[in-house]
């Protein structure tokens, strides 16, 4: 079973965690690939719309009569054929969210934070106990953890923390979310991902119940595997016989 190190934010080691083989135990990128289409396929507004030849401006009068004027015939001005005609199976308005398994979503994440631990860029702090609401004191803070480019910070589900929610709204780059509220696409958008410990131990904990039972299985034989065996001892020859 892996650890990972538990930093204050002063960025001093305080301990450890152990981290679950059932989360962090294999990357799946066909998996992430759909979470990831699914989610910016939710987030697409769908508003397009053209005009067919009902909505476009125009008379409906007959322009010339159907015979005798060697021209092709024609029904109205608002004919798609026509310049500033209708439009023919063009786009409407409509929802591009579809049903997406939640058993994927699950292992699409567990893939997701074990690409992050296999990067080095997963991150524990023991708690995000700012004393004042100052954007420059959590700059340093992000500076402290060689943050340069983008981070994504979460916070357990159930912890107010309102220095916190200040302190980072206005950092460009920086997001922060709920534990309860993770996603696969946030932990592939950004650079480095922040997790206090309370929000990274709730999260495993819920990973590994929803997780397969074969993956499950396989990290208790992994369990047993890396244990250390103990020696039998060696009856002697005359128990034996």
């Amino acid at each position: 079973m892996a650890t990972i190190d538990v930093h204050n934010l002063s960025g001093q080691k305080v301990g450890s965690l152990e981290l679950a083989d059932e989360v962090f135990g294999a990357v799946n990128e066909d998996l992430l690939w759909e979470a990831v289409r699914h989610y910016r396929a939710s987030q697409r507004a769908g508003t397009h719309a053209t005009k067919n030849r009902k909505l476009v401006s125009g008379s409906g009068k007959k322009l010339w009569k159907q015979k005798g004027t060697g021209r092709a015939r024609v029904g109205s001005i608002r004919s798609p054929l026509w310049r500033h005609g209708g439009t023919v199976h063009g786009p409407q308005p409509r929802s591009y969210d579809y049903d997406f398994p939640r058993k994927k979503l699950l292992g699409a994440l567990r893939s997701a934070l074990a690409a992050k631990l296999a990067d080095g860029k997963l991150v524990v702090v023991k708690a995000f106990d700012l004393k004042e609401s100052k954007t420059k004191q959590f700059r340093q803070v992000l500076d402290t953890f060689k943050v340069e480019s983008t981070a994504l910070v979460v916070e357990a589900a159930k912890q107010e923390n309102r220095n916190l929610e200040l302190s980072s709204r206005n950092l460009e780059g920086v997001e922060l979310v709920r534990g309860n509220e993770v996603h696969p696409y946030h932990l592939l958008r950004y650079d480095r991902a922040l997790f206090s410990q309370l929000a990274l131990e709730n999260l495993q904990s819920a990973l590994v119940e929803s997780a397969p039972k074969r993956r499950r299985a396989a990290a208790q034989r992994a369990d047993k595997k890396a244990a250390p065996r103990r020696r039998q001892r060696r009856k002697p020859a005359a128990e034996v016989a």
